[in-house]
């Protein structure tokens, strides 16, 4: 198999930054109207995918700094998206849920990200559908390949 061309991998590079553009564009709009953020979105989204888990789960899938997640954690706890809750077996460590208000939130994310990527897969075909996941794989760091779920 041959090596993708520089133009090929440029425009690769490309795709993705003009796909990232309006991946996130519309929920971009929506948590603007909340005050939130991107950093926010994750938080919403991941907590919402693993209801229960803990902050350093957290911290370790967003590969940000604690103070960072502290800041963005705190308004949604503040807000009440995110409940934290202590942990039965170790109270000194804080389980993450998602309120009724984050639960809406995540849902509506989800549902418009998910329409869009429901379009470009009914576009591309279902033969495209396991080269794309296949390339995506590729590109994530290889540590983390394995949270998601799907072949390894």
């Amino acid at each position: 198999m041959s090596k993708p061309e520089d133009e090929e991998l440029r425009q690769a590079i490309e795709l993705l930054f003009y796909a990232y553009r309006d991946f996130t564009a519309e929920p971009d709009a929506i948590l603007a109207e909340y005050g939130f953020g991107r950093a926010h979105h994750r938080v919403i989204y991941f907590v919402g995918r693993h209801p229960g888990m803990t902050v350093s789960q957290l911290l370790d899938i967003l590969k940000i700094t604690k103070q960072s997640l502290a800041r963005v954690l705190r308004q949604l706890v503040d807000e009440g998206f995110v409940e934290q809750r202590p942990d039965a077996d170790d109270g000194r460590r804080r389980l993450l849920y998602l309120c009724p208000p984050g639960d809406k939130l995540e849902a509506l994310l989800t549902v418009r990200q998910g329409q869009r990527i429901a379009g470009a897969f009914g576009a591309a075909g279902s033969d495209a559908i396991n080269g794309f996941r296949r390339i995506l794989r590729g590109i994530i760091n290889e540590d983390d390949r394995n949270r998601i779920p799907g072949d390894n």
